[in-house]
């Protein structure tokens, strides 16, 4: 590879991890309040501030973060930590599988670190068609990837430093309000994947359950809800026959030639 062709493909790189930091700034920005909250309550339990700042750096997971700090201020044994924790955790082998066939031909040291840095946020932003106009034309950027991972790493550690600060110079944060962040986060991941019908029916569904479910106190809610939501939307998909392809001509049986795909 000569000079030219080297700067080319450094300045192709830096210009997809740049991209990939824009892309997921504003859920960096939306998460502030929910580091602050993990930082904060990491103190408030006891752990020291490098303890409550490793918490972030290693484990970098803000919902299974929070609970597993509950569990421990309310004197939960570690087995049931774990297990809560892998459970809550347990979509990121959804994410992980989804993502299998772009992933798995990179190095090592690639799936390795992007696995670390796989959030919702991170599968979010890189299952999105910013690489065609749509999302058949997708194709996946590594350096795309580690510039939203990467971005969102180092902006959920500032916030949890943040927290810890904070935490040490004001009384009671945790009743301002700041867990609002988890559920606003979460709508600003959700709603732009909103796109065709039966993805819409599972939404409602699973928000409708998961209201019923907490006004009734029922411990499996979430739960009920998430699987309900995902087989109505399923249901829908194929009593309808979204997604398939109708045409009025003869030949629509005919398996389509190398020319037809290009």
């Amino acid at each position: 590879m000569d000079t030219a062709e080297l700067t080319s493909s450094k300045t192709t790189k830096s210009k997809s991890f740049l991209v990939g930091a824009l892309a997921v700034m504003p859920l960096t920005i939306a998460v502030i309040p929910w580091g602050i909250l993990a930082g904060s309550f990491a103190l408030e339990i006891g752990l020291t501030a490098v303890e409550s700042q490793a918490m972030s750096a290693i484990i970098f997971a803000g919902s299974a973060q929070l609970v597993a700090l509950g569990m421990i201020k309310a004197g939960i044994g570690i087995g049931s930590i774990l297990i809560t924790t892998l459970l809550i955790t347990s979509r990121h082998l959804l994410y992980a599988m989804a993502m299998r066939s772009q992933i798995s031909p990179l190095p090592l040291k690639w799936r390795l670190g992007l696995g670390f840095l796989l959030t919702d946020e991170l599968f979010a932003i890189s299952n999105q068609a910013h690489g065609g106009d749509t999302p058949a034309q997708h194709q996946f950027d590594r350096w795309y990837a580690l510039g939203g991972g990467l971005t969102f790493y180092i902006g959920w550690n500032i916030a949890t430093l943040l927290g810890i600060v904070a935490g040490q110079s004001i009384d009671n944060l945790g009743e301002l309000g700041l867990d609002f962040a988890i559920a606003a986060t979460f709508i600003a991941i959700v709603v732009p994947t909103v796109k065709k019908p039966s993805i819409l029916v599972c939404v409602l569904v699973s928000l409708t359950l998961a209201v019923v479910c907490a006004v009734f106190a029922i411990q499996a809610g979430l739960l009920i809800a998430a699987i309900s939501g995902m087989a109505a939307g399923m249901a829908y998909a194929k009593l309808t026959n979204e997604g398939v392809v109708v045409t009025d001509t003869p030949c629509a049986d005919i398996a389509p030639t190398k020319e037809d795909t290009l």
